[in-house]
């Protein structure tokens, strides 16, 4: 077998417009499309091909643990996090540090929780900036 990487990250979410409001307007992720009819959203993650995929399941959030956890890369975590709670985004915890720099949690309205790491410790091993 031969994986290449991530294709896209699935979401559970109960209602797709708090999705599409919340990873776009929240996260500030582009909305590469949307399928209401079938109850999807494609959100791209800066230029690269795999996204964030939100898929309407109505069972989503309904006290079950956390669906999904997925960490994204950003240049700094601190920054990121400043940011997200500009917009009204409660943090699950304030930044905290890991091996390659500082991370962040925060959780869409479903409990799938989104961390936004950054490898300012490690530089080598961040992505280039676009």
């Amino acid at each position: 077998m031969d994986i290449r990487g991530i294709d896209n990250v699935l979401v559970p979410v109960g209602d797709l417009a708090a999705a599409v409001e919340f990873y776009e307007s929240g996260l500030g992720l582009s909305v590469r499309f949307t399928v209401p009819e079938r109850g999807i959203a494609l959100f791209g993650v800066a230029a690269e091909t795999p996204g964030i995929m939100a898929m309407v399941d109505p069972a989503a959030g309904q006290g079950s643990p956390p669906a999904m956890r997925v960490w994204l890369e950003v240049p700094d975590a601190q920054a990121a996090a400043a940011e997200l709670e500009e917009r009204g985004v409660e943090l699950l915890t304030a930044p905290f540090e890991v091996a390659s720099g500082w991370s962040v949690e925060v959780s869409d309205p479903w409990g799938n929780v989104i961390g936004l790491t950054d490898y300012i410790k490690r530089p080598e091993l961040a992505r280039p900036a676009f």
